[in-house]
């Protein structure tokens, strides 16, 4: 590898170490896994209408439904930790 593409890629592996880029990273990963379960759960890679004006409702309604989803595995206390997180430590 190149001298300048080794620092370069010296110095991203050092910012990734800071609190701010794991902050940062860490509203990703949130992001990314309402992306997901939006896929998995109602196939929001692709939309069953034509037009904008249904695709934008077929929008709001499967964020609604997230939001349903969510909100009974809230009440019945059925909350999907992933194995390696914190939070399973302690199990």
């Amino acid at each position: 590898m190149p001298r300048e593409e080794h620092e370069l890629l010296r110095q991203r592996r050092a910012e990734q170490q800071t609190d701010q880029w794991k902050k940062q990273y860490h509203t990703r990963a949130g992001v990314e896994g309402s992306i997901s379960q939006a896929v998995r759960r109602t196939g929001a890679r692709r939309t069953r209408y034509r037009g904008l004006a249904k695709t934008s409702l077929a929008q709001v309604l499967t964020a609604a439904a997230l939001n349903l989803y969510r909100l009974d595995a809230w009440w019945t206390g059925t909350l999907r930790v992933p194995i390696n997180h914190p939070r399973r430590s302690g199990d």
